[in-house]
């Protein structure tokens, strides 16, 4: 007699439940690094502009030029800030979707114990009928020499 869990289809729920939390935490933490290599790339644009600036003025670059870089520093600047924004949203999204996946993982291995231990009594029954059996055998050979004696 093989073993039939009876709830298995919940236990397949719940892995299935549990890789698709898996799914969405990495494609949170890859928008996260994306955020983050974006950040990045603005925080470099501004540092080379900042040594162009410095250039510039060392070179007795014009006012006006000088003021248009000044202004595209500023824009900078405000990208940096949302984009820093983006990247803590980001965060929180990736911490909220290793929680949801903490949850899931707890839940399948729940009703993967479940599942052992409903194994491990089925097993128990059948090493009990089998030893049943093999005392009913030994009791039926035992009775049948004895009546022939």
């Amino acid at each position: 007699m093989k073993f039939r869990y009876h709830f298995q289809k919940v236990v397949d729920l719940k892995s299935n439940e549990k890789t698709q939390a898996e799914w969405m935490l990495s494609t949170a933490i890859g928008k996260l690094q994306t955020e983050e290599e974006h950040l990045l790339q603005l925080i470099n644009d501004r540092n080379n502009l900042m040594n162009i600036i410095q250039a510039a003025t060392e070179n007795c670059a014009s006012v006006s030029s000088l003021q248009e870089m000044q202004r595209y520093a500023y824009h900078l600047d405000e990208c940096i800030s949302r984009k820093n924004s983006d990247v803590e949203h980001a965060q929180v999204n990736v911490q909220r979707n290793q929680s949801f996946l903490n949850g899931k993982v707890i839940d399948e291995k729940v009703w993967l114990g479940a599942r052992d231990k409903a194994k491990g009594r089925f097993q128990q029954e059948m090493l009990l009928r089998e030893q049943n059996d093999l005392d009913e055998m030994a009791t039926v050979r035992f009775a049948a020499k004895a009546r022939a004696n």
